[in-house]
């Protein structure tokens, strides 16, 4: 491929070993239909599997220069990523000499103590199932999100804590303070006087919360995560998306908050236009996730526009670097240079809750309004129904046991409701409530929690026919809502009291 170091015959000072044999070999004996070069790997597509060979090359923030290391990476990049993406990590094949001294590809997870090289195995996916295509051509829905939140969210609870690291406040300065060099050093490949801006910016909305971030890393909530979860990382298989290449090479850049994890994907559904996604994405994941009691999730909200930032200021040096490599264009880099100022500026946050008998549209309205509210991505939708599940220990889409719908839980349901709404206010984030609100006490609670925290306030009411209402809860499915027909039938019968919110018809 043109402009590899095999084929200019040049070697970098970062490439410490000659690998033209091997690659040579692989490309014979694999007829790739397609050969992918990067910095730190050559990847060969070949019928339905890709072969991936980690380069040998040392850079202070990944070391693959011997092939004892790269055979120790290759496992550990199937390790990690066979949690993610299990249908895509076939496994580590060895590259080894046979007994007339040709070279011979393994299969993976044969043992080879004479290999000379390995690589990493993959089952072979149509590249227009990348949910960077699909973003492009429109392709990228809501219950795609929910997929993907879902998955995400199952992926970091099953991850161990790491309370030692690289994530505590320290290492947040200099991680900042780096990524302010960066974008300096790179000059007018990318625009100076944005750079400066950012070097205000990043550490002014780090620094008074640096308290957070030690009590987030002692609390449990930084883990060995994905580390690059942007869209061209994730891709739809058998209807399901799944993200893969996880970073193996560097702890540094993987030993992370679980937040920040998800806020490479999205940053880059909001930079593309797409801040419905991104909203959804966050909203199921937030309703999923397991939380640090001594650090909640939706208090960490605080942090939400450094991490997007730092996302973007990350992609829009690494794309000025490539640029300056390949004489492409620097406007996509100073795109995400832009993007990394817009996340920092402030939108102050408000409160809107929706209320309304069950199967009156609720969660969907709150969800088509919540990414308009505050600031990127938009609000927060807390929902009774997440609440109560919660509260239960149960799974969203498992059903309540009978007897379950008391007053005294109900009470314990609104109270855990408004303890998650003023956290993630206080955290900056706005809010939409999604509950019944039946009782006048419950509406003047909602109220007071705005005023309490100084948000400026809105409460809709959606008014429904009981047909209507008992006809959309029967046909639900995979909903974190239990209500039936007869639940329905129940409510109707409420003496629902003075209603003050603004009223609407359902479905307008």
């Amino acid at each position: 491929m043109s402009g590899s170091p095999e084929a200019v015959g040049a070697r970098p000072s970062f490439v410490v070993e000659d690998q033209s044999e091997v690659i040579d070999f692989l490309a014979a004996r694999l007829a790739p239909a397609r050969r992918v070069d990067t910095h730190g790997a050559v990847v060969f597509l070949s019928g339905q599997r890709a072969y991936k060979l980690k380069r040998a090359v040392k850079f202070p923030y990944m070391d693959f220069s011997t092939a004892d290391r790269r055979a120790a990476m290759c496992a550990a990049e199937i390790d990690i990523n066979r949690q993610l993406a299990p249908e895509v990590y076939l496994g580590v094949a060895p590259v080894r000499r046979g007994r007339d001294g040709e070279l011979v590809l393994g299969e993976p997870g044969e043992p080879s103590a004479d290999a000379v090289d390995w690589l990493v195995v993959m089952r072979r996916f149509d590249e227009d199932g990348l949910l960077d295509r699909m973003a492009t051509r429109g392709a990228l829905t809501p219950e795609l999100m929910t997929a993907l939140g879902a998955r995400i969210a199952r992926f970091h609870d099953g991850l161990p804590a790491i309370t030692t690291g690289f994530s505590g406040p320290d290492d947040y300065r200099h991680s900042v303070a780096a990524d302010v060099r960066q974008m300096r050093d790179a000059g007018e490949r990318l625009d100076p006087p944005t750079s400066e801006a950012l070097a205000e910016a990043m550490p002014r909305a780090l620094e008074p919360f640096v308290d957070l971030v030690a009590r987030r890393q002692s609390a449990g909530a930084v883990r060995r995560c994905h580390g690059d979860l942007h869209l061209r990382n994730i891709v739809l298989l058998a209807g399901e998306p799944v993200p893969f290449d996880a970073i193996e090479f560097s702890d540094k850049i993987a030993n992370i908050d679980v937040l920040y994890d998800l806020a490479f994907t999205l940053m880059d559904l909001s930079r593309q236009g797409l801040e419905a996604l991104a909203n959804r994405l966050l909203n199921e994941w937030l309703w999923r996730i397991a939380d640090v009691p001594a650090a909640p999730h939706d208090e960490a909200l605080v942090l939400l526009p450094l991490f997007l930032s730092r996302r973007a200021a990350i992609r829009a040096y690494v794309d000025s670097a490539a640029a300056a490599v390949s004489g492409a264009d620097n406007a996509p880099a100073r795109a995400y240079q832009r993007a990394a100022l817009a996340f920092l500026q402030p939108a102050p946050p408000r409160l809107l809750a929706v209320g309304g008998l069950s199967g009156s549209g609720k969660t969907t309205l709150a969800l088509k309004l919540a990414p308009e509210i505050g600031r990127t991505p938009g609000a927060v939708v807390v929902r009774s129904d997440v609440e109560r599940k919660r509260l239960s220990g149960i799974g969203l889409n498992e059903r309540m046991p009978a007897g379950s719908y008391t007053p005294d839980f109900s009470a314990r349901v609104y109270a855990a409701l408004q303890e998650r709404a003023e956290r993630i206010l206080r955290a900056g984030q706005s809010v939409v409530l999604d509950a019944v609100f039946a009782r006048e006490d419950e509406r003047r609670a909602a109220e007071a929690l705005a005023a309490r925290v100084g948000v400026p306030f809105e409460g809709l009411w959606l008014d429904v026919p009981k047909d209507v209402a008992q006809a959309r809860v029967a046909a639900r499915k995979g909903d974190a809502s239990d209500a039936t027909p007869d639940v329905v039938e129940r409510q109707f019968g409420y003496d629902l009291g003075d209603i003050g919110w603004k009223r609407r018809p359902a479905g307008s």
